[in-house]
């Protein structure tokens, strides 16, 4: 059975998120589509599709979601989808203790958290993994992706790749939760999160 994608092919090439890298790690193989002549991996839109709907599901049932980037590329996306979706959103340092010390003034008890990049975003990583919170990450090709629970593959480091990722994984959140029907009646722009090159 063929399920349409979440947006038209069109949409996703034309926003860069299956764009990967030369480098790729063992871990990621299984989401990438081709290598272009130049080295260049390209990842699988139909899994990158797959993933985007897992992960709204799952975090549809999350009532305390926590999303973090160092990235400068994906801050607009990261606070955009805090707000749509009522996550907490943290953009850049993160602090050691937001997830394990109770003692710390921005403690945070998350029920779930999603990041840009493994790499990037190393010590939020460290921090789930001992909080124990589930952790989703959105894992170029060249990413290790050991101790993250779901991956989304996608171009991690395209600001309108970020924003169009953001943007559909909010719409779907809100579906899935049944606050909106359809996706006409979500009423944001990929611009809204940052899709403007």
């Amino acid at each position: 059975m063929q399920t349409s994608l979440l947006i038209s092919r069109e949409e996703y090439l034309a926003s860069g998120i299956h764009i990967g890298m030369k480098q790729r790690t063992a871990q990621m193989k299984e989401f990438i589509y081709k290598i272009r002549p130049d080295g260049l991996a390209v990842l699988n839109l139909k899994k990158v599709d797959e993933r985007i709907r897992t992960a709204a599901k799952f975090l549809s049932r999350s009532t305390k979601i926590l999303a973090v980037t160092r990235k400068p590329v994906a801050v607009d996306a990261i606070k955009k989808f805090g707000e749509v979706i009522k996550a907490k959103a943290i953009t850049g340092r993160f602090m050691p203790g937001t997830l394990t010390n109770p003692k710390y003034k921005r403690y945070f008890e998350a029920d779930a958290m999603i990041i840009i990049d493994p790499l990037v975003d190393y010590q939020a990583l460290k921090e789930a993994v001992k909080a124990r919170v589930p952790l989703i990450a959105i894992c170029d090709t060249f990413n290790e992706t050991r101790d993250v629970d779901l991956i989304i593959p996608a171009n991690n480091k395209g600001k309108k790749a970020v924003a169009t990722l953001f943007w559909l994984l909010a719409r779907e959140v809100l579906k899935e939760r049944g606050t909106i029907k359809s996706d006409e009646e979500f009423n944001y722009k990929i611009e809204d999160f940052g899709g403007k090159e």
